[in-house]
Order: structure tokens, then sequence, then C-alpha cells
């Protein structure tokens, strides 16, 4: 059994499919699950917190809790999920958690990789490539909450980290030392070591030559690599039924991947309101307003789209007047207002753009946690809850830029 710890809500169900593709059987919960729950039979559980931009302490507490957790439901190995692009802010919250962790699990050596090629991450030689360029060249660099402008893992856990790094190189990977090269780390005191892999195949050999290891961290990437090597020969889930009903989109993303798809549902014809934090700060009346407008769409005119992406320059402008933290709030609780108004409404298909706020959307609406089923897009699955809700949680970069449009159909 598998139990994962995510950063964010959609790291949660990136992370849940890749099991879920091997046909292990999973189950995500959106925090702690209940002590007493009893999901349908499942291989995995993943724990979805929203920490990635918690302080240090409010993380690491988190994340020890859900630890705990899945020790009482007897986990053997346990995955600590984080951004494909490596991305958290100068004092955490990668290396913290994971001190705490391995601390709390006795770990001496946690082998590790954001590799996720299908998502256009790789690590070589300890250095972070998004698509063909370094992480501190891409768009990464001008991250409103985390800004990444170093490509060397290593010296970027070591300045979370009460402890070293190494790497396990590619020519390592590929002949099958992996093993090796993590006995030589721990006789040198290294506590993290960062596998290089380009290709799904490295993933594959890391996965199988770390399915016994007890902590292990990374991008879904690695999760598919593991999930291979623990997927029982011929197991395969029963497909999923696709989600019916009334569909809403919420976007709050303001990625150069959202901005596309939100671009696609205004060229689709699709009804959209912009949520103007500029003009209005009250998170309240934001929605309200939203709502109203709602209200007088007309249902042939397909799904909605509430949306607060904004292009680099009107963002700027947008965080220059009210605050990187206070904007990032103010839209977050208009959002959540929106997708409970949606959901009274009748609203059975809610659809959300972004890491932060698909956490809002999720919060507001209450979800425990659901099944995870059939992909909309490539580690983005819909996830069907007790209640009958089917959510849609993309990562703000994830997905074709008609992915908001074909999902909402």
């Amino acid at each position: 059994m598998i139990g994962a710890i995510a950063d964010d809500f959609t790291g949660a169900t990136d992370v849940a499919v890749a099991l879920r593709r091997r046909g292990i059987r999973t189950v995500l919960f959106f925090g702690l699950p209940p002590e007493s729950a009893g999901p349908p039979e499942h291989d995995a559980v993943v724990i979805a917190l929203k920490t990635r931009t918690a302080s240090r302490a409010d993380a690491v507490a988190q994340s020890t809790a859900a630890l705990g957790r899945l020790r009482s439901r007897g986990v053997r190995q346990v995955y600590v999920k984080y951004c494909s692009t490596f991305d958290s802010t100068a004092e955490g919250n990668i290396g913290p958690v994971l001190d705490a962790l391995a601390e709390a699990m006795d770990v001496p050596v946690v082998a590790m990789t954001p590799s996720s090629p299908e998502h256009g991450r790789t690590q070589y030689n300890g250095y972070l490539f998004v698509g063909d360029v370094l992480l501190g060249e891409s768009h990464m660099r001008h991250h409103p909450l985390t800004p990444m402008t170093d490509s060397f893992l290593p010296r970027l856990l070591e300045r979370q980290s009460a402890h070293r790094a190494g790497v396990v190189t590619l020519a390592q990977v590929r002949a099958g030392a992996i093993g090796r090269r993590l006995a030589e780390l721990r006789a040198e005191g290294v506590r993290y070591a960062l596998v290089d892999a380009v290709d799904d195949a490295d993933l594959v050999t890391a996965g199988r030559a770390l399915v016994d290891a007890p902590l292990v961290a990374g991008a879904a990437g690695l999760a598919g690599g593991l999930a291979a090597a623990h997927a029982r020969t011929g197991r395969e889930d029963a497909p999923a039924l696709a989600p019916q009903g009334a569909a809403a989109v919420l976007a709050g993303s303001c990625s150069a991947r959202t901005l596309e798809q939100v671009a696609a549902m205004i060229e689709a014809g699709r009804p959209a309101y912009r949520l103007d934090v500029l003009a209005d700060q009250d998170p309240e009346s934001l929605a309200r307003d939203a709502l109203a407008w709602y209200d007088t769409l007309d249902a042939a005119a397909g799904a909605p789209l509430v949306h607060a992406s904004a292009e680099p320059a009107a963002l700027r402008r947008v965080q220059e007047a009210l605050g990187v933290e206070r904007s990032a709030a103010i839209v977050e609780s208009a959002i959540g207002r929106v997708a409970q108004g949606l959901v009274e409404r009748g609203v059975t298909r809610v659809i959300s753009a972004g890491g932060e706020t698909s956490g809002a959307v999720v919060n507001a609406l209450g979800v425990p946690g659901g099944v995870i089923g059939a992909e909309a897009a490539r580690g983005v699955p819909w996830i069907h809850t007790s209640s009958g809700l089917a959510l849609l949680l993309k990562s703000g970069n994830f997905g074709e830029p008609g992915l908001l449009v074909k999902a909402s159909r």
C-alpha cells in the first residue's frame, strides 16, 4: 500500500492519477482522512494538503500529521509529492518537510526527482529543465508566488534543509547502479539523492530500484515509476463513467497555459465573467455579482467561465496596488464563494484551473475526497465524490489549450 502526501490539491490529483494509470485503485482525501473512514477498497491513498506556500512550521505540522494518519492505515511506502518545477519559497517547504518526515521514519537516505517528462520536466546532472531550458531561465523565473532563479537541485534543497544533497547521475541510473550510488551517498553522510531522469524509462528504472524504500519524494513522474513496480500483472481498474450534469469553470491561475485555456473558452463563445479585484476588494460582493450574472444566462450558451486570470502586466498592477498575498486571498475567497453558489444552483461538474484556486474551491465546498476517475487530460483526472459532485482540478500549466472547453461540454 502506498500513501502519498501532496503539497497542493492539483499536485495530489496528478500523483493520484499516476498511480491509477497502472491499475492501482486510488482514493484521494482533501486534508487528513477521518481516522475511522471506510472508503472504497483501495491500494493507495493520497492526502492533499495546502502547504507549498505555508509557513515552515505549518507545513511541517500538517505533513507530520498526515504521516501519522498514513501509518495508522498501515502504508508500507510514503511518497512526498512536490511540484515538478521544485517551486517553494526560499525558506522551504520541500526541505523542512522532508527533514521532519525522514527523522520521524528514521530514514538515512531519501531518493527523489522532480522529473516528469510528460510535462516537459527533466533532470540531468542534478539540473532541472523545463522543456529545453533550465528552470532558472524558464517562465518560473517570474512566478508571482514562488519565483525560481536557480536550476541546480542539490543547491536549492540544501538552502532549505539541514542536510546535504547529492546526485544519482543518468549514467548510474541506466547502468542499474541506483542502489550502489545510494549506499555511497549514505556513507558520505548525504541525506538526499536527486535522481537524474530524462524519459519515462528512466523513471521506471528508478521505481524498480526504490520499490522497497520506506520514504521517496518527487513529482508525479517518479510516482508513476513506483506504481509500475507495485502494480499487479493484468490488474486494471474498471472504466470510469463520464461525469454528468451542469458544468462551470473557475479559473484563478495566471499561468501562460491557463491564459490560453481561458482565451479558448471565450473564443468558443462561452459566457465569461471576470472578477475585477481592483474595482472591488470584498470577496462576498465579488461573488454575489458573479452569481447574479450566472442567474441571467441561457443554458443553451454552454458551461460558463468565472475567472480572475490576468496577463502579466495586468497581474503586476493588481499586485502592486493590493499586494501579492492580499490580492491572492481576495481571489481565492471570492472563487470559493462562487463555487458554493454554483453548486447550490445545481452545478454538478466543477472545473477549477490553478492549484491555489482548486484548494479554495475544495475547502469552500467541504469536499472530503473521492475516487480517482478518468483523465480529461494527462495528469488531470475527474474526482468522483460520494455526494455525486464531480471535480476536475487542473494545475495552472497542465492541459492543452482546449481543455476547459472540452471538459465542460
